[in-house]
């Protein structure tokens, strides 16, 4: 039997008491690792966490816990090469996909190690200017963030073992909060990896960080008033976490990051062959492909003005033609694996149901693959569909096929355009394309209310934009409605989340001291 991996709470490793769940390299069958977390002892493991952790992270100031953002920073890059081959065999993924989750888990990191470090020697941190309370100066308010007095549970996908991990926690430990991760089973391997080559360092007080791997059994029922739970999946699965006791009747702050149907939205002025028009069909291929298109932020909705819609049809068709599926050992293979054969199931029902209201543009579904049996390997390639009628399809903006999976949708006029981007229900991201900088600046203003991040491309930025589907730590990642309602990071806003506010009231001269004592 291949090993058990171990579950870090309570400050030491213990393996679960059941056989456990088997890890599979999607890809070629085999198993790597199993997981398990029967018999663990969640209510000391929550309690170390929230005490000692807790205490521990407290005492040190912003500063002092940016540092230990920036040692774990050290410890991740030195064991960046083994990382790779984990997500290789566990998440099928190519190693510029792979360099998405760790390496970009590794630059968010160092961000908030920097941000960290200028909020200086303090404990707490302030929140505007002080205000009179009375007709003199003399009884003043002044609203405080402290770290809240709990623990952070994260609750995370399959698709980002490592980004998912280190993107929550880094504003976490920074904040002072201690952080117990349950990585999704299916991708556990790098998550356990890297706790354990954190904890194994040294690097952090005992109970700031543990993992969990297995079921999640449990873990909500321990949560109390002052602990947040951060949770990303499905919108099914939110909603339970959202009506069980501990956030309903306990206050437990949540956040929840869910489904979302983001979009790509070509503006009238940008012409088949125009530069924008070439943005649009780069980065659509992009985001079908990176990861096998199992990205939260991927484009699933393509929206173009009606006269482009069958040069846009070809255009994207040809390059994802050009895009070879299978093996990720394979130096000629662009694109890898889903991460199981149950996700592959998934996305094989999604697609019929889209497809019945939907054409299929471009098929790579039945492709060969590269070193891979397709009896075995979790791969399909990237499918265009297409819907002349965008009013009509309603499946297309409801259904999310969380892989290679997008619709060309074609519009009217600017207002079509932006009431179709708007039935997504609320999503993570759109971007849009276009050379009219007035026209793209109202269409951004426009979007903003059902978007977390309106992504913006003119050709003057093709070399500069960070992608559609990139979440970088300086913006907010989140969005309303269906995406959850969440927010992460947004730069120093991520703290927010790990704080409470509080309401000093006092003279100037006791108000002048707040959080400014490094002892």
């Amino acid at each position: 039997m291949t090993e058990l991996l171990s579950n870090y709470v309570a400050g030491r490793w213990q393996a679960g008491s059941g056989a456990g769940t088997a890890l599979v390299d999607p890809v070629l069958g085999t198993e790597l690792a199993r997981v398990d977390a029967t018999g663990l002892d969640l209510a000391a493991a929550f309690g170390f966490a929230r005490e000692t952790g807790g205490a521990a992270l407290r005492a040190l100031t912003y500063k002092e816990r940016a540092a230990l953002l920036g040692a774990i920073v050290k410890v991740l890059q030195a064991n960046r090469d083994a990382y790779y081959e984990i997500a290789t065999a566990n998440s099928g993924t190519v190693k510029n996909d792979s360099a998405v989750d760790i390496d970009g888990a590794i630059f968010t990191l160092g961000q908030y190690a920097k941000w960290g470090d200028a909020l200086g020697n303090v404990r707490a941190l302030r929140d505007g200017d002080a205000a009179k309370l009375g007709k003199e100066p003399v009884f003043q308010s002044r609203h405080l963030q402290v770290p809240t007095r709990g623990v952070a549970l994260f609750i995370n996908a399959f698709n980002f073992p490592s980004w998912g991990l280190w993107e929550k926690a880094a504003p976490a430990l920074l904040s002072g909060v201690p952080v117990i991760v349950k990585p999704a089973t299916s991708t556990a391997w790098l998550t356990q990896r890297m706790v354990r080559d954190v904890v194994e360092a040294g690097v952090l007080p005992a109970g700031a960080l543990s993992v969990i791997c297995g079921s999640s059994n449990g873990l909500m029922d321990q949560l109390q008033g002052f602990d947040v739970v951060s949770f990303t999946g499905s919108a099914d699965t939110g909603a339970v976490i959202r009506s069980h006791a501990a956030v309903a009747q306990r206050s437990v702050r949540v956040n929840i990051e869910a489904d979302s149907l983001n979009s790509a939205l070509l503006l009238p002025d940008a012409a088949p062959g125009s530069d924008a028009f070439n943005l649009l069909v780069r980065e659509v291929v992009r985001e079908m492909t990176v990861k096998s298109g199992q990205k939260c932020t991927a484009i699933r909705r393509i929206l173009v003005p009606a006269a482009v819609y069958d040069a846009a049809a070809e255009a994207i068709g040809a390059k994802l033609a050009g895009i070879t599926v299978g093996n990720p050992r394979n130096e000629s293979v662009r694109m890898g694996s889903l991460v199981s054969r149950a996700q592959l199931n998934a996305v094989r029902e999604g697609l019929e149901e889209l497809k019945a209201q939907a054409s299929v543009l471009h098929d790579g579904s039945r492709a060969p693959l590269v070193d891979a049996d397709p009896a075995i390997a979790a791969c399909i390639g990237p499918v265009l569909l297409g819907a002349r009628d965008a009013d009509v399809a309603q499946r297309v903006h409801d259904v999310e096929v969380f892989g290679p999976v997008a619709t060309l949708l074609p519009y009217r006029d600017v207002e079509h355009a932006i009431a179709l981007a708007h039935r997504g229900q609320g999503s993570l991201v759109t971007s849009l394309y276009g050379a009219d900088e007035a026209a793209l600046g109202q269409a951004a203003v426009q979007l903003a209310a059902s978007h977390g991040r309106v992504h913006v491309i003119t050709p003057d930025v093709a070399q500069a934009h960070t992608g559609h589907g990139n979440v970088m730590p300086q913006s907010l990642h989140g969005g309303p409605g269906r995406a959850g309602g969440g927010a992460e990071l947004g730069g120093l806003r991520a703290l927010d989340f790990y704080h409470r506010k509080s309401a000093v009231q006092a003279s100037p001269a006791v108000l002048a001291q707040l959080g400014l004592s490094a002892g």
